[in-house]
């Protein structure tokens, strides 16, 4: 008679561990290693080949790069400010583009730091030059974009009297910059080994936030006032918010002065 309590002694069968490839580095591909001569070589480079930028940015001697990239963000930055500034013309013309361009260089200053640090709690083996290089490019990157908007926004700002209108539309093209910035940022950060990208989108919130307060304590970029800079403090949703109430007011004075008395 058989036992009934002979146990089995098969092995289950076990599940393979299955990892998903790792992605290749920079510079596996021999057109990723070319090198980058000059600040045109280098706008060709993050607008087709990002990762030859990466690349670039992980080698002996990047300053050179990372200092083109900053000189070409700058410029753009500059000429952009014009369009900005041509919708009120006298002052803003010069104005506007300095507000611009330091304000952009200001913000990335002052976040840079929280930046390397969320770096290193994420176990990324890039150092503070590689990190500098990927911020650089995603400033390069947006302003470059901006100029390709500006014939776009100088149009409007050549043929429409509202400011509301036009303060949407630069923040529009601002925001669609910055997207493709930020994405250029999260592609090079991912491939200095971190762990983890939680430190990385925590630093983009306080990025979007710095950015547009920054619109805010440096205005009026579009429009005009008594004062180059503001002389009172505002959060950037109250000055948003006045901006749309001023807006509706205006128009609502100009039907009822079209009305027949």
């Amino acid at each position: 008679m058989d036992d009934l309590n002979t146990t089995s002694t098969a092995v289950p069968p076990q599940i393979p561990n299955y990892y998903p490839p790792a992605p290749p580095s920079p510079g596996d591909a021999p057109e990723e290693r070319e090198p980058i001569p000059n600040a045109i070589v280098a706008m060709e480079a993050i607008l087709r080949q990002p990762r030859r930028v990466m690349y670039h940015l992980g080698q002996p001697g990047a300053g050179k790069l990372i200092g083109s990239m900053l000189l070409i963000s700058v410029l753009c930055a500059l000429v952009y400010g014009v369009v900005v500034g041509s919708f009120s013309s006298g002052v803003q013309l010069w104005a506007a583009p300095l507000k611009i361009a330091g304000g952009m260089l200001f913000a990335v200053l002052i976040c840079l730091p929280s930046l390397y640090i969320f770096a290193c709690l994420s176990g990324s083996r890039a150092g503070f030059a590689q990190i500098c290089g990927l911020v650089a490019g995603l400033v390069m990157l947006m302003t470059l974009l901006l100029i390709g908007f500006a014939p776009v926004a100088w149009l409007f700002s050549q043929s429409t009297a509202s400011i509301v209108w036009m303060g949407v539309l630069h923040l529009l093209f601002w925001f669609v910059a910055m997207a493709f910035g930020l994405r250029f940022l999260q592609s090079g950060f991912a491939l200095t080994r971190a762990r983890s990208l939680a430190g990385l989108r925590t630093w983009v919130i306080i990025f979007v936030l710095v950015v547009v307060q920054m619109t805010t304590a440096l205005r009026p970029l579009v429009g005009t006032a008594p004062t180059i800079l503001p002389t009172q403090k505002k959060f950037f949703l109250t000055h948003w918010a006045d901006c749309l109430h001023e807006g509706a007011t205006a128009r609502q004075d100009a039907i009822t002065g079209d009305l027949p008395r």
